[in-house]
This record gives structure tokens, C-alpha cells and sequence, in this order.
């Protein structure tokens, strides 16, 4: 009697993560963008600094967002240039 309690609430439980766990994945999946552009932007500006901290930190996409928009202007003139 003891266990099928301890299932049914294990199982009542794991249905209560499952909205959760869908702003986990959507977290997880913007961070991964945002820490992806930024890379690649960083990269792209010769900006070593700026790629080893997007590497290393995480920050759910605000540092990321962060060096997007301070390097904004520069990005800018640079790609008019090519």
C-alpha cells in the first residue's frame, strides 16, 4: 500500500513540472541563440574578450544582449566597409 502511494504522488508531482520544464526549454533555447549571435558577432569583430566571457558565462541571454547592443554602431560601419 506504502509504495502505490508513493508512485501516485511521484507521478502527480512530476505532472505539476511539466509547464516548468516548457519555460526551461524556452529559456534555454533563447540563451542558446542569443549566446550564439553574440559569438559569432564577437568573433566576426576580432572581440577575444567579449567570446570568452559569452563562452563561459551564462547569464540566460543578458550578456549576450548586452555586448549585441553596445556593439550595434560598430558592427554597423564595419560591414558598410566590406
Amino acid at each position: 500500500m506504502h509504495s502505490m502511494f508513493s508512485i501516485s504522488s511521484q507521478a502527480m508531482a512530476a505532472g505539476r513540472l511539466g509547464p516548468l520544464l516548457g519555460i526551461i526549454i524556452v529559456l534555454a533555447l533563447f540563451d542558446a541563440a542569443m549566446k550564439g549571435w553574440g559569438m559569432w558577432r564577437a568573433a566576426r569583430m576580432s572581440k577575444n574578450i567579449w567570446f570568452i566571457a559569452l563562452l563561459i558565462v551564462n547569464s540566460l541571454g543578458i550578456l549576450p544582449i548586452i555586448f549585441l547592443l553596445v556593439t550595434k554602431k560598430e558592427y554597423a560601419k564595419m560591414e558598410k566597409k566590406r
